[in-house]
């Protein structure tokens, strides 16, 4: 294995590392503690184990957390009505309602609730048009998470060729966009790509993140590649469960140059991102200086 394996999750504290810092400044300087809002609504055992992470590491870094955790079965007026609550609180910089929601709630019209300066998902309407005309934004807790990583391996990213495998609004397009933000060459590939092992081939820069176990063999990747790999699957192996990307890793990192490995890639660095936007938010909404190296 010849790759240089991406720790995520060793980068992830260095950005925790850094948020914090900017949170004790912020405090000291200015009397200010950012507040992130985090709103659940019903049981998902994955979404309970992600918010209570999420939780810790708010504390940890010395902010504010504050969580609404709401009956699966909560109206929808009821809980845009908490969202509305939220945006009013000057206490409060981030907020973040938990996804999925359950099937009674409108998705769209809930993210799109929230004040686009506390959207700290980047999800709203009019967070995803900024992006995607190069203005200044909330970007997306994964994609920049990538955006960082692929920063710090290689320094500059002008002129790279990057393809993107997957086309979501939570993942693939906003990464796009991003890597345009830095002038690489981009393409967007997904299920209906014509030959997409070619196309993949003469990427320096591969972002899988389509949802499918090891989806991307080795011989699709070109000799010294970046592959990020978004990817989280769990599969059954030799009687195991076990947690795969949307690489097999194993053959994509004899041919790449970097890699991140599933688990300890990407992941990680969603909720550090996460924290670094909740911090963007503060200083902007307080008319300061953004912290350096902890935005797009």
């Amino acid at each position: 294995m010849g790759a240089t394996i991406i720790d995520g999750k060793a980068f992830a504290g260095k950005v925790r590392e850094k948020v914090a810092g900017h949170v004790s400044r912020l405090k000291e300087e200015h009397g200010i503690t950012p507040g992130l809002a985090v709103v659940l609504v019903g049981e998902d055992p994955a979404s309970q184990v992600y918010v209570r992470s999420k939780g810790k590491m708010t504390v940890e870094v010395g902010m504010t957390s504050i969580e609404h955790k709401l009956d699966v079965d909560t109206a929808e007026a009821d809980l845009l009505a908490l969202i509305d609550q939220l945006n009013k609180d000057p206490e409060i910089h981030g907020i973040l309602v938990q996804l999925p929601l359950p099937k009674h709630l409108n998705e769209d019209l809930v993210i799109n609730a929230i004040d686009p300066a506390k959207d700290v998902d980047g999800f709203h309407i009019s967070n995803v048009g900024l992006l995607g005309t190069g203005q200044k934004s909330m970007v997306p807790c994964t994609p920049l998470g990538c955006l960082m990583m692929l920063r710090d391996h290689h320094g500059s990213l002008s002129g790279m060729d990057a393809v993107v495998i997957g086309r979501s609004n939570i993942v693939g397009k906003p990464m796009a966009q991003l890597l345009l933000g830095d002038s690489c060459t981009v393409t967007i590939a997904h299920s209906r790509t014509k030959d997409l092992a070619d196309v993949v081939r003469r990427a320096d820069i591969v972002v899988a993140a389509v949802g499918r176990p090891e989806m991307v063999p080795g011989d699709w990747i070109k000799e010294g590649a970046t592959v990020i790999d978004v990817g989280i699957n769990r599969i059954e192996r030799d009687g195991k469960t076990k947690l795969v990307g949307d690489v097999a890793f194993e053959s994509c990192a004899a041919r790449a140059g970097a890699i991140t490995p599933v688990p300890g890639g990407v992941g990680p660095m969603t909720i550090a991102c996460l924290l670094a936007n909740t911090v963007t938010a503060c200083c902007r909404a307080n008319g300061l200086a953004e912290p350096e190296g902890l935005t797009a």
